[in-house]
């Protein structure tokens, strides 16, 4: 097969894994940011603060490579009845196959005479017709299906990595600062994702570092201020 120049200059976006290795990356990060800061504004022990964290992290991460994996993989299910059903239709009404796919060249720009002539090209190989037809009418590549395997490691990795970032410092640590160290390692595990995404989506890096960070420090605020709430309600 042969390469274009400019192959290179391309990634892979069908495989799942990115996706889910960016949400989860973050969701972890966020998450146990706020779990964190949330038991430390309930004025609980160091440990339970890790205890906590550690669960966290476990839970989480499993949490959403089962969910990935159950999602993709039910993702997979329904694409490939719709192709059994296109198959059967390729193989028991040709005729009427090809008339829908010069159809749908015939919408693309063709002459009628063009469109039909490709639509037969394409149809005198069945796999060649399932692909195109498949691309056309169900807008999926039947060869380039995400897999549930790589959507759920990469999900478990990137959630646990996350969710590390603002819980190591309380292992080295148990002042009162320690939680303004744990904030400042989200901020920082924030501005990274962000970063990250800015260079890989080619947009501003400025753009990108400040909704992530922003995003983190709003949401850990309001949950301080509830842990702080619910710390002196059970001191009540």
């Amino acid at each position: 097969m042969a390469t274009h120049r400019y192959d290179e200059h391309h990634r892979d976006l069908q495989g799942g894994g990115v996706r889910a290795a960016v949400f989860g990356a973050s969701d972890g990060l966020v998450s146990n940011v706020l779990l964190i800061v949330g038991l430390a504004g309930a004025d609980v022990s160091s440990g339970v603060v890790r205890t906590a964290g550690v669960a966290g992290l476990l839970a989480g991460a499993i949490s959403m490579a089962a969910g990935e994996y159950v999602s993709v993989r039910a993702q997979n299910d329904l694409v490939a009845r719709e192709l059994e059903k296109e198959r059967q239709a390729l193989a028991e009404d040709p005729e009427e196959e090809t008339e829908e796919l010069a159809q749908v060249y015939v919408e693309r720009g063709m002459s009628i005479e063009q469109a039909r002539e490709m639509a037969q090209l394409v149809m005198q190989n069945p796999e060649m017709a399932l692909d195109v037809h498949a691309r056309e009418e169900l807008g999926v590549a039947p060869n380039a299906l995400a897999s549930p395997y790589v959507a759920a490691g990469s999900s478990f990795s990137a959630f646990a990595i996350g969710a590390s970032v603002p819980l190591i410092p309380w292992f080295f640590f148990s002042a009162n600062f320690v939680i303004w160290l744990s904030v400042a390692a989200g901020v920082i595990g924030a501005a990274a994702i962000g970063v990250t995404l800015a260079i890989a989506t080619g947009h501003s890096i400025w753009r990108g570092v400040s909704r992530h960070v922003g995003i983190a420090i709003a949401a850990a605020t309001c949950i301080h201020f509830v842990g702080l709430v619910l710390g002196s309600v059970v001191e009540l």
